[in-house]
């Protein structure tokens, strides 16, 4: 089994789009899915890059869903729908697609967060907006679900 994806990395997206990859996943990721990563969005105003093997999967679990259920079709329309297939070019960098970049609200300054087997991409500000409202929430430590709460930190 390959290493998962973790730490919140800043970055820089160039005029173009562009993102340049942290070099410590560079090497995993090519492992694992030869560059070859879908990018789509997600609920939080934020952008989800998956390498391909673990979208395949996420979206086959996503279209088992029963398409009778209005909150599973909508789900598979928002991922699904706007799933984009990118490439990881030879110096490292993603060209993210306009509407997506859009739809993140991303300008120059973002995030890229690792969250296990895929990454979120936020706008910086509104990461950091958003990271200090969990943090700040009264309901963090309070209001877990039953799975949490016997974890151990």
């Amino acid at each position: 089994m390959y290493g998962m994806f973790r730490g919140a990395n800043k970055l820089t997206l160039d005029a173009k789009g562009r993102m340049v990859m942290p070099t410590r996943y560079r090497e995993r990721l090519q492992e694992r899915c030869g560059g070859k990563l879908v990018i789509t969005i997600d609920k939080e105003q934020c952008l989800l890059i998956y390498p391909l093997p673990d979208w395949e999967e996420t979206e086959r679990k996503l279209m088992r869903l029963s398409s009778m259920n209005s909150h599973s079709r909508r789900l598979q329309r928002l991922m699904v729908g706007h799933a984009t297939d990118i490439d990881l070019d030879a110096h490292g960098r993603l060209l993210l697609p306009p509407n997506l970049r859009e739809f993140g609200l991303l300008t120059r300054d973002a995030m890229l967060i690792g969250q296990g087997l895929r990454f979120e991409l936020w706008d910086e500000a509104r990461w950091n907006e958003r990271r200090d409202e969990w943090l700040g929430g009264e309901d963090f430590a309070t209001d877990l679900p039953a799975e949490l709460e016997s974890l151990s930190l």
